[in-house]
């Protein structure tokens, strides 16, 4: 994180759901914080330099606070946990200002919004600001079990109600997601919304694609992916293009990674290949893409790559560094 940090006060921390606490964050003088827009998320510094990135959860038109919902995972890196166990009301953390790489497509005839888990978060924002606007929109949420999913009262308290459908896993078959039967009902207009974990956001937009939804309709935010060499790993070289320098990749290392033991720093955030924020210009050579991030076509093209998780096809990239 960088300048422009927000230093902010755990106003709030209530248990949504099991395994989901919600964290109200306000600045501790009471002055008004940066606006966001639905789909919006911060990084928080949790401690020992260990950022993550959480989506805003409340209404867009709140400027006293920022809600964010975290999952304690098992397979966390130690980010989750750090929030349950050692993140206390009153206590003040450090967090970026809002930034969205998953925005409303506010000129949409009508808006289908599909979360999984804990992906209801940005979902739930999205949701609020579709109904402040009168916008036309469905919203489908799955979760294990009702005791697994967050922030189900305040969504039967609200007044989009009716928009919302509930899908459990421990539930009769005939309330289960349909996914290919839900999206081959929608018209033409209508954009798609996905966030959840990988294997839902895999389903969804495998059957968007399947079904012929072109790319522009489709928007999404994945919450982590797992980072580690891979068997055939193979080492390569990555060219600085501002000094000609070469650096060695090796097949158990990141090209971040890399990168940093030669003393060349490149903006990380994530570093599971999410948020965007190492995204690197390549001017030579053929990636292999590994991200959530880049869509299939911006992959394509072979003109940028996430150094966080990416690696190479060719010996040798050349990089806008």
């Amino acid at each position: 994180m960088g300048e422009g940090t927000l230093m902010l006060r755990v106003a709030a921390k209530t248990v949504e759901a099991e395994g989901i606490c919600s964290f109200e964050l306000a600045d501790p003088t009471g002055a008004p914080l940066p606006a966001f827009s639905a789909g919006s998320h911060i990084d928080v510094l949790i401690d020992d330099g260990l950022t993550r990135q959480y989506s805003l959860c409340n209404d867009p038109a709140e400027g006293h606070r920022y809600l964010i919902g975290v999952l304690r995972d098992p397979a966390s890196r130690g980010g989750s946990a750090a929030m349950h166990d050692r993140v206390a009301v009153g206590q003040l953390i450090r967090v970026s200002a809002p930034r969205n790489h998953f925005a409303l497509a506010h000129g949409a005839g009508r808006h289908l919004l599909l979360a999984g888990g804990i992906g209801v978060t940005p979902i739930l924002c999205m949701a609020e600001r579709l109904a402040a606007t009168g916008a036309a929109f469905a919203m489908h949420y799955c979760a294990r079990s009702p005791a697994r999913a967050a922030f189900r009262d305040r969504i039967r308290a609200s007044g989009f109600a009716d928009a919302v459908r509930f899908h459990f896993d421990d539930g009769d078959a005939a309330q289960k997601l349909d996914i290919p039967a839900l999206l081959a009902a929608q018209d033409a207009g209508t954009h798609l919304y996905v966030c959840g974990p990988k294997g839902f956001m895999d389903a969804v937009l495998g059957a968007a694609r399947s079904g012929g939804w072109p790319e522009e309709r489709l928007h999404y935010e994945f919450f982590g992916a797992e980072v580690a060499p891979a068997a055939g790993d193979q080492a390569f070289e990555v060219q600085l293009a501002s000094s000609g320098r070469i650096i060695a990749v090796p097949a158990d290392k990141t090209v971040v990674q890399a990168l940093l033991e030669a003393r060349v720093v490149v903006d990380t955030s994530c570093e599971q290949g999410v948020c965007g924020t190492c995204l690197t210009r390549v001017l030579d050579g053929v990636p292999d893409h590994r991200d959530l991030y880049l869509t299939p076509e911006e992959q394509a093209r072979n003109d940028q790559f996430l150094p966080c998780c990416s690696r190479a096809k060719t010996p040798r990239l050349v990089l806008d560094i």
